[in-house]
C-alpha cells in the first residue's frame, strides 16, 4: 500500500486486540503494512490472534496486560518501544459489559465496567504519550458504542463508559493537537462479537430489533473495521481529530 495510507514502518498498539472489532482493526494495520503490538489478558488468544496477523505479513508482538492497572499501561508500552523502538498509533479497544437493570448493579461491578472501558483508555493514553511526542506526532483510537449516543436501560455502566469515551477523546484531541497527536472515536453498532452474541441470548428480541433499524439490514463484523482503522491511523486523517464517527451499516441515521 502506498500514499497517504501507508502504515508501513509505523508501531501501532490495539488493546483488545485478541478478537472482535480489535482484531478486525488490526488486521487492517497489518494490509497496511503496521507492525502491531496485541494486548490482552488471555494469553492463548493473544496468541492466536498474533499468528492469524503474522499470516497476513505481520510483525507482531503479543503481550498479556491488564490495561486497568497503570503500571501494566506503562510496561505495554515499553514493550513496544523494546521490541520496535518507537510508537506511532494506540488504539484503546478493551471493553467488557455486564447486563443489569440499574438497581441492580453492585459498585464492584460498575467500577469493572468503567476501569476496563474508560479508565484504560485514559491509562493508556497517558502512558503513550511522550512516546508519541518523541516520534514527531501520532493518532489515538477509542472505542466508543452506539451507547455513546443512545441510552440501553441494561447497561448503564456500559453506556456511562462509552459516553466519557467520547468526551475523553475530545479533550484529549485538544489538549494534545499542538503535539501533533490526532484523537478520535469511533462508534461500533451492533457487532457480531462475544460480546453481542452474549448480548442477544440476555435481551429478547435485541436481534431482531437491530435488523429492522439497521438500513444494511444487517450485523456488522469485525472486518468492517479494517478501513477506519486504516485512515484515522494514517496521514489520511491528519486534519480530522476529536470526532467520534458511527460505524454501525446507518444505525444511528435512521429513526
Amino acid at each position: 500500500m502506498t500514499g497517504l495510507l501507508d502504515l508501513g514502518g509505523r508501531v501501532a498498539i490495539v488493546t483488545g486486540g485478541n478478537s472482535g472489532i480489535g482484531l478486525g482493526m488490526a488486521k487492517g494495520l497489518a494490509a497496511a503494512g503496521a507492525m502491531l503490538v496485541i494486548a490482552g489478558r488471555n494469553a492463548q488468544k493473544n496468541a492466536a490472534a498474533g499468528q492469524a496477523l503474522q499470516a497476513l505479513g505481520a510483525q507482531v508482538l503479543a503481550v498479556e496486560a491488564d490495561v486497568t492497572q497503570e503500571d501494566a499501561c506503562r510496561a505495554l508500552v515499553q514493550a513496544a518501544l523494546e521490541r520496535f523502538g518507537r510508537l506511532d498509533i494506540l488504539f484503546n479497544n478493551a471493553g467488557t459489559n455486564i447486563r443489569k437493570p440499574p438497581q441492580d448493579y453492585t459498585l464492584e461491578e460498575w467500577k469493572t465496567v468503567l476501569d476496563t472501558n474508560l479508565t484504560s483508555a485514559f491509562l493508556c493514553s497517558q502512558a503513550a504519550y511522550p512516546a508519541l511526542v518523541k516520534a514527531g506526532g501520532g493518532k489515538i483510537i477509542n472505542t466508543g458504542s452506539m451507547t455513546s449516543i443512545f441510552g440501553a436501560g441494561f447497561a448503564a455502566p456500559y453506556g456511562a463508559s462509552k459516553g466519557g469515551i467520547v468526551q475523553l477523546s475530545k479533550a484529549l484531541a485538544s489538549a494534545w493537537a499542538k503535539d501533533n497527536i490526532q484523537v478520535n472515536a469511533i462508534l461500533p453498532g451492533w457487532i457480531d462479537t462475544e460480546l453481542t452474541r452474549q448480548a442477544r441470548k440476555e435481551v429478547p428480541g435485541l436481534h431482531e430489533r437491530v435488523l429492522a433499524r439497521t438500513p444494511a439490514a444487517r450485523w456488522g463484523v469485525p472486518e468492517d473495521f479494517a478501513g477506519i482503522a486504516i485512515f484515522l491511523a494514517s496521514r489520511a486523517s491528519d486534519f480530522v481529530t476529536g470526532t467520534a464517527i458511527p460505524v454501525d451499516g446507518g444505525y444511528s441515521a435512521q429513526a
